[in-house]
């Protein structure tokens, strides 16, 4: 066989290869903000990582569950209700089905929760208590139900944007032994020692405490690289990420970067915040005005981020965004145009293209992953 008959049989193979593909699928979450006849709950889709295609399978009517935690064994599912209930909310997760079911529901101490994780092993979920100004601790029992014996820590203090704490978020560290939340209302992102044996008070304020960002920051959502070692928040205010070190309980701000243009003189409204599995790109989102994914990228040695991209959402009021297991897909949520709207990653540039998919979903709050058996 000749050069040329090997070269148009590889690229035959490498063709064929393409055309028969098969990619994974998970189940797909959506929770939303609910209204008569419209959103209903937590609605559940089948995604094929081949070509983001999607199949609806189930829902589970719930009151305005905004924000849910899955437990890493799949079991559970944890939701916020920011609803005039204010519940915190326990179901039960089939991980092959992807069929939800309601096992109870708690008060979430002062009220008020937007946010919601839970601890690695499962025993505890944390809310953000946006309203009351409070980090409150759940317990869990062993049957995935939510205890009452809650801790509900009051955050003191103003800024020269807000007149009081707003917590926003709680993200549980890499070695689930410390709790960081984001206040707005403070511009703190405050940290706590965490220990499941001393329910029912398992957090207590580490000697760091806290560490203060810019007057008026107002500090949003915020996650750790996949390296452990760095650790970034989102501002809302001021439309900035802060890149910090992390080092058993402790952070060290090394960074803030801004996410819109330098010719942009709006409000930013930054909003999620999420780094690539691979840890090469980080990516924050702004909302209402802007809306725009702000694409940086990280030197893995320090951390630090730079600029790469800007891809406009198309959509309004983005809260929050997701990247799929494969790396290939993003899907970013749309309140103010009741859609979630699909983009091809770039996974050696980070960018992104609008695919023109979207599901359609009367206020989408929140798009998540989960491994389907």
């Amino acid at each position: 066989m000749n050069l040329k008959k090997i070269i148009s049989f590889c690229a035959i193979l490498g063709l064929t290869g393409s055309l028969f593909a098969q990619g994974t699928k998970y189940h797909l979450l959506i929770g939303t903000y609910t209204s008569p006849e419209k959103s209903e709950g937590i609605y559940v889709y089948e995604f094929d990582t081949k070509d983001a295609s999607t199949t609806y399978k189930s829902k589970v009517v719930l009151g305005s569950p905004s924000y849910f935690a899955v437990t890493n064994d799949r079991k559970f599912v944890y939701t916020v209700s920011e609803d005039r209930s204010k519940n915190i909310n326990a179901l039960s997760f089939d991980s092959k089905t992807g069929d939800l079911k309601l096992l109870n529901s708690v008060p979430s101490g002062s009220g008020g929760p937007t946010y919601i994780s839970v601890d690695a092993k499962g025993k505890y979920v944390f809310a953000g208590n946006y309203g009351g100004g409070t980090l409150t601790a759940v317990p869990i029992n062993a049957d995935g139900t939510l205890g009452s014996d809650i801790q509900d820590i009051k955050h003191e203090g103003k800024s020269i944007a807000k007149n009081k704490p707003f917590v926003h978020s709680a993200v549980v560290s890499p070695d689930n032994k410390y709790v960081i939340t984001a206040d707005l209302g403070t511009d703190k992102m405050n940290v706590y020692a965490f220990d499941a044996s001393k329910r029912p008070n398992p957090l207590t304020p580490t000697a760091q405490g806290f560490v203060t960002l810019a007057p008026g920051a107002g500090p949003r959502h915020s996650t750790f690289h996949p390296n452990k070692k760095f650790y970034y928040a989102v501002t809302e205010l001021d439309g900035t990420v802060n890149a910090f070190t992390y080092k058993k309980g402790k952070i060290n701000l090394i960074q803030t970067i801004k996410m819109a243009a330098d010719s942009y003189t709006g409000k930013p409204d930054g909003a999620d915040i999420h780094v690539s599995s691979d840890g090469k790109f980080l990516y924050a989102s702004t909302r209402n005005v802007l809306n725009e994914i702000a694409i940086y990228s990280v030197d893995q040695k320090t951390g630090k981020l730079t600029v790469v991209g800007r891809q406009p959402i198309g959509g309004k009021s983005s809260r929050t965004f997701d990247i799929d297991p494969s790396g290939n897909w993003m899907l970013v949520t749309s309140q103010g145009t009741n859609e979630i709207i699909f983009f091809k990653r770039d996974q050696q540039t980070g960018l992104l293209t609008p695919t023109g998919q979207k599901i359609q979903h009367d206020k989408p709050s929140l798009v998540k992953f989960v491994k389907m058996d």
